[in-house]
């Protein structure tokens, strides 16, 4: 479950003031997984904000690695300026992969869907969207938007979404890689998540 290809969010040629190596670094958004992390441009790279770069495991045209995976504390003013219009690029460039969120979601609990974890989804929209999903199901965004009554903007409804679970306050990860546990930023193995 490694990011392919990510969005730049910032790029300091100079580095961090904070850091202990002056090196030039990237702030990137994963395209696959909304992971934010911090990357090693090669020499002579110019990385422009809301560029899509290769960070894969095969041959990078811009990216010479990847240092670190980053929490949304430590996105600089400007990242964090960017980070909404990448996340809604990342959607709508991936509008398949949502709209299958939408035809597939199901119940997390007896009393609680997947659907319902969405801003502004409440059971009324929750059960319009499974009745038509079930008459046909969806094909875009405007179709959602067109055929289930009084839900507007989807494309913001899941932007937010992203954004909340990106800053780390959901219990429930549909979208976005979950925020690292205390001790994966330790660097102990990843713990199984219920």
């Amino acid at each position: 479950m490694n990011e392919e290809h990510a969005i730049v969010l910032d790029y300091l040629p100079h580095g961090k003031s904070s850091s202990f190596k002056a090196e030039p670094i990237a702030i990137v958004l994963g395209t696959s997984f909304f992971t934010l992390l911090e990357v090693v441009p090669k020499a002579g790279a110019d990385l422009k904000p809301l560029e899509e770069v290769y960070i894969g495991r095969e041959t990078r045209e811009k990216i010479d690695h990847i240092k670190q995976r980053i929490p949304f504390e430590q996105l600089t003013n400007n990242a964090k300026e960017e980070l909404d219009k990448a996340v809604e690029d990342v959607i709508l460039k991936n509008e398949k992969r949502f709209i299958q969120f939408f035809n597939a979601s199901g119940s997390i609990s007896l009393k609680r869907h997947q659907l319902e974890l969405l801003p502004g989804v409440g059971k009324q929209h929750m059960e319009d969207i499974l009745r038509e999903r079930q008459i046909k199901p969806f094909e875009s965004l405007k179709d959602i938007e067109d055929r289930v009554r009084f839900l507007t903007a989807p494309l913001s409804i899941l932007r937010r979404r992203v954004m909340s679970e990106l800053e780390g306050d959901e219990k429930h990860y549909l979208f976005a890689r979950p925020p690292q546990t205390d001790d994966e930023l330790r660097g102990a193995p990843p713990r199984q998540r219920r």
